[in-house]
Formats: structure tokens, sequence, C-alpha cells
């Protein structure tokens, strides 16, 4: 591995060493940064990162937050008297919008992304500090998050005697609530950041059982809303679930309540697993689907036991459910370490989440899919809030009457003039030549809006009235790719 050129330490992701280096060094030459970030969890953590980053580096900074980066978000950012802009988990994607301005000088741009790059007129110059996994073959959608570019800047930002390595912990949740723990465990340059986040202790990897709520749920509940893998008898069945645990001959009770997973012991978690994968194997449950009930699981070390921030999954969560309410910064304030007011608003905010997204995939499964020839799709309206419409596409995805074999894609109205369009693929579909943020952007464009993303997840904004135009577009586009 390749030193770093700051630290003396191995980098955590050599290919972008000279990259992140070059970004560090623009930072610490300016008098002041306006920091500005996305605001899902991946956002709101690769945001924190660099926060922290900046601050204990000595660099004054301000941080902003944009659901979109658009024009007018640009021009807004360009109106300001920061000769700095920090662009965190976007950037790449608005390549075209933001290299303008910085070639007429209104600002110098330093982006950390993992978003495609936008093609440029090729008059117009590329800007110069740009951190991003794909301009060195790394795949941004599957290899480094947002936050796992914020954390590579961060190392190299990290001044005499410091050590930046803590943040790997907030790296990791910025993957994982990106989508990026396959089977899951994290890959490629990931697993330099929770190499670092290991040696440095803030991170515990474990083979674990792969059910979300591993913290905080009390066991029926655990396993009744274990859903990636449906059990029969146990999935969506909550009497079903007692019997099962019943039936262990465990103690899974405290006095009056429930025990949770993170309560058991290793050899009685070890009965519920091999309790599970009988029922599965008994139940006809496809031997590849069994596989993906046990893989690598991250738990945050210096976090409370019991709590929605000691699993990466559950705190992921958690962030999601503050931005998309308006409140990035209470997400913030939690990644930076509040454990009083900011948190205990962020787990009222999380109740609220839960019920939407529980209230919104009802519907959606309710109501049914449109089928193209390539895609399938839903327009929400108002039904459904435009920034959890992409969660709740991707969860329907699979779900009882939902094709799982085609992208979907979704509707939800942003304004009286604007829509939001979210798409949701899968990693197989990525595989036969799926790209969605090529889709996102070309179709919407083609009706004067705009998009990108990743290619298994992307999303765009597109005028009133022009649905099955873009639609038409896309399922032309999304047939192209996979003939």
């Amino acid at each position: 591995m390749s030193a770093d050129t700051t630290t003396g330490r191995d980098a955590p992701v050599p290919d972008l060493r000279d990259r992140a280096a070059a970004c560090a060094e623009r930072l610490r030459d300016a008098d002041r940064v306006l920091l500005a970030s996305h605001i899902d969890a991946d956002g709101l953590t690769s945001a924190a990162i660099a926060a922290t980053a900046l601050e204990r580096a000595d660099i004054p900074f301000e941080t902003v937050f944009a659901k979109q980066l658009d024009e007018t978000e640009v021009a807004r950012i360009a109106a300001t008297d920061y000769e700095t802009v920090l662009f965190t988990d976007f950037g790449s994607g608005q390549l075209d919008v933001i290299a303008p301005y910085a070639a007429d000088g209104a600002f110098t741009p330093v982006i950390a992304d993992h978003h495609q790059p936008a093609d440029l007129a090729d008059e117009t110059p590329e800007p110069e500090y740009h951190l991003n996994p794909l301009l060195v073959g790394l795949d941004g959608a599957a290899e480094l998050s947002g936050a796992g570019a914020s954390y590579v800047l961060a190392r190299a930002l990290e001044p005499p005697g410091a050590d930046n390595r803590d943040l790997a912990a907030l790296a990791i949740v910025g993957a994982v609530g990106d989508m990026q723990a396959t089977d899951g465990g994290l890959s490629g340059a990931n697993e330099g950041i929770v190499a670092e986040g290991v040696a440095a202790g803030v991170v515990e990897e474990a083979t674990d059982l792969l059910v979300y709520g591993r913290q905080t749920r009390p066991l029926p509940k655990f396993l009744e809303y274990a859903s990636d893998v449906r059990i029969p008898g146990i999935t969506n069945d909550e009497n079903g679930a007692i019997e099962f645990l019943a039936d262990l001959d465990l103690d899974v009770k405290d006095g009056d309540g429930w025990r949770r997973w993170v309560d058991l012991s290793m050899a009685e978690r070890q009965t519920v697993v091999s309790g599970l994968l009988q029922r599965a194997i008994a139940s006809g449950v496809p031997a590849d689907r069994i596989d993906e009930l046990v893989g690598t699981t991250y738990t945050l070390t210096d976090e409370d036991p019991g709590t929605e921030l000691r699993d990466v999954s559950e705190f992921s969560t958690l962030l999601n459910a503050t931005a998309r309410y308006e409140r990035a910064d209470v997400g913030l304030a939690v990644c930076l370490g509040d454990r009083d007011a900011a948190l205990d608003r962020a787990r009222t905010l999380l109740r609220n989440h839960r019920r939407n997204l529980s209230e919104g995939l009802q519907w959606v499964t309710t109501e049914g899919t449109t089928v193209e020839d390539n895609v399938q799709w839903f327009d929400a309206g108002t039904r459904i809030r435009e920034t959890i419409v992409g969660i709740v596409a991707g969860m329907a995805v699979g779900a009882s009457g939902i094709r799982g074999d085609v992208p979907i894609v979704a509707f939800a109205e942003k304004s009286d003039e604007e829509v939001k369009v979210s798409a949701r693929g899968s990693h197989v579909l990525v595989r036969k030549g799926l790209d969605l943020s090529r889709v996102m952007r070309e179709a919407s464009r083609a009706v004067g809006g705009d998009g990108g993303g990743h290619d298994v997840a992307a999303g765009a904004t597109i005028p009133a009235g022009t649905r099955e135009a873009f639609i038409a577009e896309a399922d032309r586009l999304v047939g192209e790719q996979l003939s």
C-alpha cells in the first residue's frame, strides 16, 4: 500500500491518495469554507466527517444542506462570499452546473462525491479538486460512498499528530445507509475504511444474523419484521414468531418484557439461528436465500448497547428520518455527538418516519404498479412524501404483487410545478447492463428536467405534466441497456 503523504500511515484508499492530498491542500489554503452536503444518511455522515476534519484542522467553515443540487441551489451558493466550497455526497453529478461558476471565479469547488460525474461541454474546464472513486476505476455505487470519500479527504486533512480514523465509524454508517453492504458486508475500497475503524477501536466486525433491529427490537418483532429473507410462519406473523421462540426452549423474556437480540449470549443466538435455518429449509426457502440470513455486521463500540446508534443499519435509518423531514440539523448534531436533545428529537422523527414508510408501502402494494415493456411505475401524487418515495419504492420491489425482475420508477408531487422521480433496480440487473443514473439523467432532460445518481438507484426532478413522456423515454433507455 502507498503511504499517505500527510500522516505517514497507509492511505485508506491508495488510488485516491493524490486527489485527496490536493483537495486537502486547497482547503488548508482557504480562509474559510462553505460545506454543502446532501440530506440522506450518506450525506449527513459525509457532512459530519468533513465538519469534524475541518474543525480539527482549524479551518473555519459553515454547513448548509440541500435536497437537490440544481442550478438554483448552485447560484445561491455562488451568491455567498465564500471563495471555497466543499461539496460532499453531491457535486460530481452537477459538474456541468458547477464548472461554469468555477471558471468565472465565483468560487473554487472542492468535491468529495461518489455519484456519476456529469459530462462537460468541450470548452468548459473540469474543476481541479475532484475526489471521486469513479475517476480511478472504483465503483461508487458499491465500493465507496459519499461518506467514504469524505473520510478519505478527512484522513488527508489530518494535522500533525492528529488521528481521524475514529471517523471511520460514520463512514461505515454512510456506506450501509447507501445500500453498499451487499450480502451483509462492505466490499472494495470500503474494506480499507472498515479495517481502519477496527484498528482505531471504534468498529467491531462480526458474523451475525442479518436482520434489522438487533439492538432495539423485542425478539418477536425482530423476527416478525425480518422480511429480507421471508420464512413462512414467522415473517409478518407475530403469533408465529412468538410460537417459534417458545419452541426453542430459551429464556426469551426479561421479567415482563421481551429480550432483544443484543441481550442474548452467543450460544443463545446460535440456537435461534439454527432454528431459523431449519424452519427455512423445511418451508422450502431456496438455499441461496437461506445463505443470506447470516453475514457480516458492524457494531459501533463507542455507542451504548441497546440503542439505535450501536448498530450501523439502525443508525443510518435514524439519520434518514431527520433530513427527509427538513431537520438535517438534527441528524448532523447526532453525528457530531449530541446524545441529548438532538437524539431525542431524532427518535421522535424516526417513529414518524417508520409510520410513513409503512403506510406508503401498504398503499403501493394495494394499488400495484403499471408495467411497461422494461420498467414498472407508480404515481403517489401527494400520498407519499417526495423525500421518502424512493425508499418506499425500494421496499416495494419484490413485495406482494410487485415484480422484482424489472426496475421500479416512482413519482411524487414536489410542488405545483415539479414532480420528484425515484428509480430503483437490483444488482442483478446492473450486471446485465442497467444504469439508472444515465436513464434518469437522459429521460429527465428529454422533458426539461434533470437527474442522476447511481446505476442501481437514481432520481430526477421533472416538470409537472411530463410523466407519460418521461416514462416512455425511460422505458426505451432501459430496454436498450438490457437488450
